[in-house]
């Protein structure tokens, strides 16, 4: 998730550990030992674009990796505060604010390696958007007024809101897994596979991708007090033979897009005017199939040359304006 959502969620369980008179101070810890497993983001190569896909939320978020990252936050944050707390003291509230990071960036669609170094796969709960200021900023306003009262039972509180709202977020999930299924049915559609998560902000709107013989179909489907549905576009699933026949398979490109398959658990697709091939997971819009990254494919590169990584996060006032009212209702329909 963002920094602000991983720093307020580990200050609100560090908290918890707090006495009066320490309460601020146990809250920074925990603050910024929620935000340290990010710290994997300056694992990136100039020369290898696709490497950090590899490492960003790979050890430093695994639950193996916990009393570690726990005991070097605590390592380095000891010195400023011994003075008003012992080592242990500072190690549990590194502990409990480190240790929501790895789980909360579960949550979400974009893959957390948990159980690393035993298992390299990318767990996804998908019951919360990447950015929800709707989660966020309830834990934020109850943790300023934990400090000003001195009072850690807003900071449990704050807690019972982070387990509402993920439960909640767990709730949405399946009633629109199951319109989900409901709109391929009524297709005629055998859905191969099925993902599901939420748009931005919000556990309302949520983008649906399915596949079904070897193409994907990406709605949008609105769930309040039931379920609608906003039509979507669809994409050939990306096949070298189809897409890059004459891609030499043992060239580095082509080991790129195997490594990018990992990343985006196999929800690839192929942009022919850009030779780009796409997460289909992510757009701007959740019933588009606009990519936000991807990489790119040069057919006439050496063959020992990477794949280049590509981004586009743009987001008009048409399309914001179309978000709105599929967020509202206004673009969707009944079943």
């Amino acid at each position: 998730m963002d920094p602000i959502s991983q720093g307020t969620v580990g200050a609100a369980f560090a908290q918890s550990s707090a006495s009066k008179n320490n309460i601020i101070r146990i809250g920074f810890i925990g603050f910024l030992a929620g935000l340290a497993p990010d710290l994997d983001v300056l694992i990136r190569s100039s020369d290898d674009p696709i490497l950090f896909l590899e490492y960003h939320r790979q050890f430093s978020h695994s639950l193996f990796f916990i009393p570690f990252g726990s005991l070097f936050v605590a390592l380095f944050l000891f010195p400023f505060f011994k003075g008003s707390m012992s080592m242990k003291t500072v190690y549990v509230a590194s502990f409990l604010g480190y240790a929501t990071h790895g789980l909360l960036d579960a949550c979400t669609s974009y893959g957390t390696q948990l159980f690393w170094p035993f298992s390299d796969e990318r767990v996804t709960w998908n019951n919360i958007s990447i950015v929800d200021p709707l989660f966020t900023l309830p834990i934020a306003a109850l943790l300023v007024i934990a400090i000003i009262t001195r009072r850690k039972m807003f900071s449990f509180i704050a807690i019972g809101w982070i387990v509402f709202y993920l439960s909640l977020g767990f709730v949405q999930y399946e009633r629109t897994l199951s319109a989900a299924m409901q709109l391929a049915d009524s297709r005629g559609h055998n859905s191969e596979r099925l993902t599901l998560k939420p748009s931005f902000g919000n556990l309302i709107l949520w983008k649906s991708i399915y596949e079904h013989d070897g193409i994907y179909f990406v709605d949008a489907i609105r769930t309040v007090y039931s379920s609608t549905w906003c039509s979507g576009e669809s994409i050939r699933k990306f096949d070298y033979q189809y897409h890059l026949p004459n891609l030499d398979r043992s060239s580095q490109q082509a080991i790129d897009i195997e490594r990018f398959r990992w990343f985006s658990q196999d929800y690839l697709g192929y942009d022919e005017k850009n030779s780009l091939v796409t997460d289909i997971r992510y757009s701007m819009l959740p019933n588009q199939i606009a990519p936000m990254w991807g990489i790119v494919i040069d057919k006439n590169q050496n063959m020992d040359e990477h794949a280049s990584w590509w981004t586009g996060r743009s987001l008009d006032q048409n399309q914001l304006d179309l978000f709105k009212a599929m967020l509202s209702g206004k673009k969707c329909q009944d079943f």
